[in-house]
């Protein structure tokens, strides 16, 4: 299979695009991050790459403090909005119309139409030439009850998330391709497993 070869740059998709809310009071501002991720489970820690530049910037630092917000294709205008206008010159809560809910464990808001949303603290900043990377403890995690089954499991398949891919928001609607471990599992697992399925999938017609 031929390839191409480029110059080195930020060619790793998709990622996700994230509200990341921050500050208090007249100072509060929300930004649109897509370099973020999980890097560590225990205790469970996550990180946002924020460029010097952004208003943002040095409220988590002077803070320490963030929350991040998962977006929904109905809310893709918003996540834009808030990641192209500067909290300088704009009220983003105001202006986009989205909600500041208060949180437990830090003093920032969350963003109350995101179905999650991480509290997070910083406990490391990481200079980079074009970005400081501010490492953060998940110190809570908020889910809308709609989206947690009977049983407890996450359905953040029902939430409508989105994904960020070189310039472009697409929505996560695809059907699953497989769970995690599928390509080892015994095959008695793998019937038992289908069964499960087949018979929530009659269960949900009958609703």
């Amino acid at each position: 299979m031929a390839k191409k070869s480029f110059k080195p740059g930020e060619m790793l998709s998709p990622l996700p695009a994230v509200m990341v809310s921050c500050g208090s009071g007249s100072e509060k501002n929300i930004l649109t991050i897509a370099w973020t991720g999980i890097i560590n489970s225990d205790p469970p820690m996550t990180y946002i790459s924020v460029r010097k530049s952004r208003y943002s910037h040095d409220i988590i630092e002077k803070n320490g403090e963030f929350v991040i917000n998962l977006p929904t294709e109905d809310l893709v205008f918003q996540t834009d909005w808030v990641g192209v206008k500067s909290g300088r010159d704009h009220d983003k809560f105001k202006e986009t119309g989205l909600t500041p809910l208060e949180c437990e464990k830090v003093t920032c808001p969350m963003i109350a139409e995101s179905p999650v949303n991480l509290e997070c603290r910083v406990v490391q900043k990481i200079e980079l030439p074009s970005h400081d990377m501010f490492m953060a403890e998940i110190a809570a995690v908020h889910i809308n009850e709609e989206l947690i089954d009977p049983k407890g499991r996450f359905m953040l398949e029902k939430a409508g998330l989105v994904a960020y891919v070189h310039g472009e928001y697409y929505g996560l609607k695809s059907k699953p391709l497989g769970r995690f471990g599928h390509s080892v599992m015994k095959p008695s697992t793998r019937k038992r497993k289908a069964g499960e399925r087949r018979a929530a999938q009659r269960q949900k017609k009958r609703r």
